[in-house]
């Protein structure tokens, strides 16, 4: 069963200051080497001029597809879903909810049970099976997603019982503030370790990791979360400090979204055979060369749109960058045209 690059399980805990410095520097080395995918950098000056700026707004959370409770529950559920956060080489063979994309499914799926469960104790994550993922989300038994799910969980519920006392809230405080060092603390999980092979050299992404940072301090700042706690800050129950103080550290969430709406908008070039592979909807085996490009290319092409926009006055994020172009994504142009699909737990 195809997942993702086996190296993932022997590739040390990363350390959370070097993280992104990790993700940034071997996905350069990827983008200069890459024979497959290629970076438009002559087209860079004129599409950060064409970047609708005003777009780039703070991200939001919509409380119809997932869990905005208090603080407690909340933390549980994003830390949960995010664990779940993959499967998108799956997806075209998943049962979806009407007019719901496999990830809204996922999410509206694991609202629905902690709405009749409450919300999922370490315990419960531990116990967990394919089964049990099967009829929580709505797939057949032998989906081979389900599996995976379930293994993910009870990795999840297994970390959390052996190093946190079974509470979600010490993981967080574990993490002393800091997003890459929270990030660094979920890849004790393998399904979180996302770091391929090439060339020989080890290539880190950590998309769910980074992605479970940015969406829990969303989550918890948000006016829902906000409201449940009686106006009162809602990350008291974090000694009142701010959740994380490097949200800017974090790169793109390297995922098959947004290397695809910079294939289209031609930031990047694909090598004419893997275009038609794709377009073929062909798998693109996780971990191959072509696919760690396609990822690597499209974090470094970020990079270096945001390095650009900084000469121009203008200061964002990676992950500003990050849920712009996955916005962008959405729209008819990109969805027309297929993107590439990788089975893998790493997205």
């Amino acid at each position: 069963m195809p997942v993702g690059p086996t190296n993932g399980e022997s590739i040390p805990l990363a350390t959370g200051s070097a993280l992104t410095d990790q993700v940034r520097a071997s996905c350069a080395a990827v983008a200069r080497r890459a024979h497959f995918v290629h970076l438009n950098t002559d087209a860079l000056p004129g599409y950060a001029r064409r970047l609708d700026i005003d777009a780039l707004a703070a991200p939001t959370i919509d409380p119809a597809y997932h869990v905005l409770a208090d603080p407690a529950t909340t933390v549980s559920y994003f830390l949960t879903l995010d664990t779940i956060n993959f499967g998108s080489g799956y997806f075209p063979a998943m049962r979806k909810r009407p007019g719901l994309s496999g990830y809204f499914t996922v999410a509206v799926s694991l609202k629905e049970a902690f709405a009749r469960d409450g919300a999922w104790s370490a315990e419960r994550l531990v116990s967990l099976t394919a089964a049990d993922c099967a009829t929580v989300f709505g797939q057949a038994p032998d989906f081979p997603l389900m599996a995976l799910f379930a293994r993910a969980l009870n990795d999840l519920g297994r970390l959390l019982q052996s190093s946190y006392a079974s509470d979600p809230f010490q993981l967080l405080r574990a993490a002393g503030g800091s997003a890459e060092r929270f990030a660094a603390l979920l890849t004790a999980m393998p399904y979180y370790r996302d770091v391929a092979t090439y060339a020989g050299e080890s290539v880190a992404f950590y998309k769910r990791a980074q992605l479970a940072a940015a969406d829990l301090a969303l989550a918890l700042a948000s006016p829902e979360v906000c409201a449940r706690a009686a106006g009162a800050d809602p990350l008291a129950a974090l000694d009142g400090s701010p959740l994380f103080h490097d949200l800017d550290r974090l790169t793109i969430f390297a995922d098959n979204l947004v290397p695809h709406v910079l294939r289209v908008d031609s930031l990047l070039r694909y090598d004419a055979g893997l275009l038609a592979r794709i377009n073929a909807q062909a798998p693109i085996p996780a971990g191959s060369p072509e696919e760690v490009e396609i990822r690597a290319c499209a974090v470094h092409a970020v990079e270096l749109l945001k390095a650009e926009l900084a000469r121009a006055g203008q200061e964002v994020t990676s992950s500003q960058l990050d849920y712009y172009l996955w916005t962008r994504g959405g729209g008819a142009i990109y969805k027309a045209q297929p993107r590439h699909r990788s089975p893998s737990v790493y997205y």
